[in-house]
């Protein structure tokens, strides 16, 4: 496989250091890893170990992880409605739970009942196993109507 130019494949997403949780070389091993390219190959492109190359994606993807965690918190703190799902609660109750939370707010929630049952499930993680909700979660909605999942 050809490996892509990582100035290119930075420059095109619009990746600015100053800006970014992630240090110009952690952008540089994602952009690579998400176009699959081996972590081998990095290495050798980098000049270092695979080892390393393992290490500074492994962050990038924690401080990744971290980013999205603290952008979903913003977003719920200006969220209009915020709905606590308490551990046993029946998957399938959620989206009446987020409906009727909606409507004394106002917010029209822009999925159906399926759909929201769909992404607590994905979004809560091993949150929710099956029907079962086993850990509290938080189910906010946006004055736009967009739905979001914290544990």
């Amino acid at each position: 496989m050809t490996r892509p130019d990582a100035d290119e494949l930075l420059d095109r997403a619009g990746f600015v250091a100053a800006d970014s949780v992630l240090t110009r070389r952690q952008a540089e091993v994602l952009a690579f890893r998400e176009r699959g390219v081996a972590q081998a190959d990095i290495a050798d492109h980098l000049g270092t170990s695979r080892a390393n190359v393992s290490s500074v994606e492994s962050s990038a993807r924690e401080n990744v992880a971290k980013a999205r965690e603290t952008v979903a918190f913003a977003e719920a703190l200006s969220a209009p409605v915020q709905v606590t799902v308490e551990a046993g609660t029946d998957l399938y109750d959620v989206p009446n739970m987020v409906y009727s939370a909606c409507d004394e707010e106002g917010v029209k929630v822009a999925r159906t009942a399926p759909e929201v049952m769909r992404l607590v499930g994905d979004a809560a993680g091993d949150a929710v196993h099956g029907r079962e909700v086993r850990r509290d979660i938080t189910v906010s909605v946006t004055g736009d109507g967009t739905v979001r999942v914290r544990e």
